[in-house]
């Protein structure tokens, strides 16, 4: 099944070029993600396709439309598709949230812009995500983000053993990772590293992702 995504953007070519390449690319020629991007003035109002207007109440910057987002959703969306509002009020986006949304068939992205949406808007959407507690000049960026951790998880993608052992994939950081040279710098590899002894390697890694994750993320629950 391939996973489509709508994006509805003020600025179609921030997003373009970055899924067009790596892996996100390669996952557009199998097949596996159908990734369509549409400049959300298509739907705006008048001459001028205006999207946005100042706040009632007064205040700096300008505020996005609901007319021109409604529009939008009314020809993009299907009994299927799940609605996205990027927007740093929203629930903060986790690996949980993306496996969830890798199983979906529908993805509709919405990256407001200037000083946020009129509150109505959030009603037209299904779900509002951040991807942290800082504020950018757009909704482009999040989208990225959040395209990019949720078609890598799509069967196929990528390496399935790669997707299962990696940060957050159960609950914890990922363990130390070493390649060649076996010195660098005075620095050497750990020797159970190249033991040859595989459950005393697994062991080992278990260990070290759960103290990587005790010590520079103790805000997740860690059980040894």
């Amino acid at each position: 099944m391939t996973l489509e995504i709508d994006v509805l953007t003020l600025f179609p070519a921030m997003l373009g070029g970055p899924l067009a390449q790596s892996i996100p690319g390669r996952i557009q020629e199998q097949g596996l993600a159908a990734i369509r991007i549409h400049d959300l003035r298509d739907w705006g109002l008048g001459r001028h396709r205006s999207v946005d207007d100042a706040p009632y109440g007064g205040g700096a910057g300008m505020i996005l439309r609901p007319e021109p987002v409604a529009a939008a959703l009314d020809t993009l969306r299907r009994e299927d598709s799940t609605t996205i509002l990027l927007d740093p009020v929203g629930e903060v986006f986790r690996q949980a949230r993306a496996a969830d949304l890798a199983t979906r068939s529908h993805l509709i992205f919405l990256c407001p812009r200037y000083e946020g949406v009129d509150e109505r808007i959030r009603s037209l959407v299904d779900l509002e995500l951040s991807i942290g507690d800082y504020v950018l000049t757009g909704g482009e960026l999040p989208a990225l983000v959040v395209i990019d951790a949720v078609i890598r998880l799509l069967p196929g993608a990528i390496e399935a053993a790669s997707v299962a052992d990696e940060s957050f994939s159960d609950g914890l950081l990922e363990y130390p990772q070493y390649t060649r040279p076996a010195v660098f710098r005075g620095m050497g590899v750990p020797a159970i590293l190249t033991s040859g002894d595989h459950g005393a390697v697994e062991r080992w890694r278990r260990e070290q992702a759960v103290q990587r994750t005790r010590d520079r993320r103790p805000d997740l629950t860690v059980e040894d």
